[in-house]
């Protein structure tokens, strides 16, 4: 990575490359500073400051990059695309994106599990830019990789729910796998972690006195279809979509703020009812 000033320039070496493609996963990556991920979260939490009291809805923490404008603008920065640019080739769109939340001093857990899931998409060529929007030591919980799971393929994921997890659906991967050489992830605030849709990983309780933020973006190059019988629909940040297999969302740094919201909750519903529809492929949670 080079540093011009406090503006970080995002580039992977060959090397690097090469480790991701080897391991299904690579961190930290320079993109970002100290001070522009500090602001993100001032804005992350100066929404969550406008919701209704009481437990916060998935709703509320993912596909934001539609309805807000400022997480619009992170997941096309130009400097982490130049990153997923190494990795997808020049025609990327954002599936979806979550922030990933654990409160300090708190038990929840992410089990080890696979993104590619109740993603529904194929080919597997889905990748997670994970944005550190505060620290993610080994304390606080950082993402802990399995090295090379990615060539395993689509492992089974179990029909009953795991408790104290924050997965979707709480599944977590069923069937015997080797974690003996997992390996953590800690990323320092204003860094990226980028990981492949089929790396198993995992993640620890929070037990920092801080909360963990982690925005996940989940890039694909435009080719990748979606294999459910909803059409989905993403976001295009860079090149051209020469396929047509999303319906391409709304830019919310062009509307209003019920148009945003409006925006916001017509893709989140059709993303929903996607997720649904692959999660039903693993049976009913008991």
């Amino acid at each position: 990575m080079l540093q011009e000033g406090t503006r970080y320039v995002s580039k992977l070496s060959q090397a690097e490359v090469d480790a991701f493609h080897r391991d299904g996963f690579f961190a930290p990556v320079d993109v970002f500073s100290p001070e522009e991920a500090r602001a993100w979260r001032a804005d992350l939490e100066a929404f969550e400051r406008t919701l209704p009291p009481g437990p916060v809805s998935a709703g509320d923490r993912r596909k934001l990059h539609v309805r807000l404008p400022w997480a619009r603008d992170l997941v096309e920065d130009p400097r982490l695309l130049d990153v997923m640019e190494q990795l997808l080739g020049p025609d990327i769109l954002v599936f979806t994106s979550t922030f990933f939340i654990k409160e300090p001093n708190t038990d929840a857990i992410t089990a080890w599990h696979q993104d590619a899931t109740f993603f529904g998409l194929s080919p597997y060529e889905h990748v997670t830019a994970w944005v550190a929007l505060s620290e993610a030591s080994i304390e606080a919980g950082c993402m802990e990789f399995a090295p090379g799971s990615h060539r395993l393929g689509q492992l089974a994921h179990g029909q009953t729910a795991t408790p104290g997890t924050i997965n979707a659906g709480a599944r977590s991967i069923s069937e015997p796998l080797d974690t003996s050489r997992a390996v953590f992830a800690p990323v320092k605030t204003g860094q990226v972690s980028l990981h492949h849709t089929l790396v198993a990983h995992n993640s620890r309780p929070n037990r920092s006195d801080d909360r963990r933020i982690g925005f996940g973006i989940s890039y694909i190059p435009a080719h990748v279809r979606h294999g459910g019988s909803k059409r989905m629909t993403a976001t295009l940040v860079r090149g051209i979509d020469r396929y047509g297999h999303f319906d391409l969302e709304d830019d919310p740094r062009t509307l209003d703020a019920g148009a945003q919201a409006e925006a916001h909750k017509r893709a989140y519903g059709r993303y929903r009812e996607g997720h649904a529809e692959q999660q039903a492929r693993y049976g009913v949670i008991a």
